[in-house]
């Protein structure tokens, strides 16, 4: 039997966010001082923006809560260009930049089922 949602908090994809924002908090902490206030800033915000668009969208009926996971994509893809430039500035690792593709995937894949499953709940209502 499946486990009931009644948080945000227990939504995979929420979880994931988290651990994707985690992951770059650590991999921007490895920044040259000068990137303080713009590209590990940048990604840190995108990376946080992912989770707290997914939570907040929960607290609005399910066009809205469609709106805050498309939302939430477009930070991820942020993210992820972001990302591929810090790697191609050599600020994140090969070995370390694998890793984040791997969280960044997962959370993509998630979110993107996310919003087909919102889609078709919105579709089923409107018959």
């Amino acid at each position: 039997m499946a486990n009931k949602i009644t948080s945000y908090c227990d939504l995979i994809v929420w979880q994931k966010a988290m651990d994707l924002a985690d992951l770059v908090y650590d991999l921007t902490d490895a920044f040259p001082k000068h990137e303080r206030y713009g590209l590990s800033q940048q990604m840190r915000r995108a990376a946080v923006s992912i989770a707290a668009n997914i939570a907040e969208g929960t607290r609005h009926r399910t066009p809205g809560y469609l709106s805050r996971v498309i939302i939430a994509l477009g930070e991820h893809a942020e993210l992820e260009t972001e990302a591929l430039l810090a790697g191609c500035r050599r600020f994140i690792a090969p070995a370390a930049m694998k890793r984040f593709e791997a969280f960044a995937e997962s959370v993509g894949q998630l979110a993107h089922a996310l919003v087909n499953s919102l889609e078709q709940r919105i579709e089923q209502r409107s018959k």
